[in-house]
């Protein structure tokens, strides 16, 4: 029996619940995706816009996972951008780099807002979010943040804000300024998830959920085995991010899990709209963040810390209603109906991992927090590998990823010990 959703906002406002079968017997397609979130969904989606027959295997749901769980902001950051830059140098020259840079932070919302609009999905999406200046020392942060997208033509979408206009936007004394982005959105990320699956169903894709893939038999023709079934193809993608243990010789020590956690009021009214006048999508900057977004209903979605001892279960509302509070004091004593967790799948160098296991048998993964906007864009990158167009796959497949030994175990305190050291740093930002 799958694992049913967790009881989360998002699991609770489902648009329509659909289910899909179990696989019980042989199937016969051109690609079988395996992982049912974002990447999968998305990379599938786009082979069957190809015109090719996708069969699509989940262990679980349609978005039982972080794609169905996280902060549901699109927005322009790219994780392990530094560490991208710096293996880019190797093959690219600083142009070149630049632009791939660009299209990796912006790729994704074009992708989305055009899918959204195209299959007539509705997840409530909005536009506009505020990147958040925690200290003074921030404010520079931002503002090269502003100088660069005015260089990219996109200085008609920012705005840089000051401490005394953060008024407009935030009913809060927390920032000392931010920068206004009219680009990036915010939505309901299970119900994009879902839509998407939908619209995938719409084209004669197939999708098995209840389906725990327990082999990837290579060759040829390479086959997926579940306990009932089995699917037969040309290509095998591996969309599952942290929560598979397939193909560990080659995958095994290369990403780990961390749990994020997020929190939702119950509607808070028209105070709703006084705590968040422009109805913005927020994180700030910070290593370890807070992000929160008003939903469609007026309640107050806010995540935030980072558990990188690979353990879902604990006291989420405890943890963030100091944060809530903090930032919003007219929030104090506010009633928490909704609280969760989820596991991100965190890379070492936080650059994401595409690459093949044999000629015919592909995976995409770890995207490290910021997977909304950039699982659609690797989504796309895939298909077009898988489809004889492999660009920017070549590049992702040259990057170098740091490999670590002894388990998930020694992984999560490598990678607690990095987080230890960059808030150590940050006191002196």
């Amino acid at each position: 029996m799958a694992t049913q959703r967790i009881n989360s906002y998002y699991s609770a406002s489902i648009n329509q619940v659909h289910h899909f079968p179990q696989l019980e017997s042989d199937v016969e397609v051109d690609v079988v995706v395996i992982g049912a979130g974002f990447t999968g969904v998305a990379a599938a989606l786009e082979l069957a816009e190809r015109g090719k027959k996708v069969a699509l295997i989940e262990a679980n749901k349609v978005g039982w996972g972080q794609s169905g769980r996280n902060g549901g902001q699109v927005t322009g950051s790219l994780s392990g951008e530094g560490a991208m830059r710096k293996q880019l140098s190797s093959f690219m020259s600083a142009a070149e780099a630049d632009e791939f840079i660009w299209f990796l932070r912006w790729r994704g919302h074009d992708i989305i807002k055009n899918r959204i609009e195209k299959y007539g999905i509705a997840c409530d999406l909005k536009f506009g979010h505020l990147h958040t200046a925690y200290k003074p020392s921030h404010v520079k942060e931002l503002r090269a943040e502003r100088d660069l997208a005015q260089r990219r033509g996109m200085g008609d979408q920012v705005e840089l804000i000051e401490a005394k206009d953060m008024g407009q936007f935030l009913d809060t004394p927390l920032y000392h300024g931010g920068l206004y982005n009219k680009k990036n959105m915010h939505l309901h990320p299970l119900n994009l998830c879902i839509g998407e699956a939908q619209a995938l169903v719409s084209l004669g894709g197939l999708i098995f959920e209840d389906s725990p893939v327990t082999n990837i038999v290579h060759g040829d023709r390479p086959e997926v085995h579940t306990a009932k079934g089995r699917v037969i193809a040309h290509q095998v993608l591996l969309a599952g991010d942290v929560y598979h243990k397939l193909e560990q010789k080659k995958l095994g020590g290369m990403i780990f899990p961390a749990a994020g956690g997020i929190i939702t009021t119950a509607p808070l009214g028209s105070l709703a709209k006084q705590l968040n006048p422009k109805d913005v999508a927020v994180y700030d900057c910070r290593f370890v963040l807070d992000y929160y977004r008003m939903t469609a209903d007026g309640r107050l979605l806010f995540g935030g810390g980072a558990n990188y001892s690979g353990k879902e279960s604990r006291d989420i509302a405890a943890e963030l209603r100091p944060c809530v509070e903090r930032t919003f004091p007219l929030l104090k004593g506010v009633e928490i109906e909704y609280e969760w967790s989820c596991n991100m799948g965190i890379v070492i160098n936080r650059v994401p991992q595409l690459g093949k296991l044999s000629p015919n048998v592909w995976y995409a993964q770890g995207y490290s927090g910021h997977g909304v906007a950039t699982s659609h864009i690797v989504g796309e990158i895939m298909a077009n590998a898988m489809t004889g167009n492999s660009t920017r796959f070549d590049s992702f497949d040259q990057f170098k990823h740091i490999r670590v030994p002894l388990g998930d175990w020694f992984g999560n305190q490598l990678l607690a010990l990095g987080m230890h050291y960059y808030l150590f740093m940050e006191r002196f930002h």
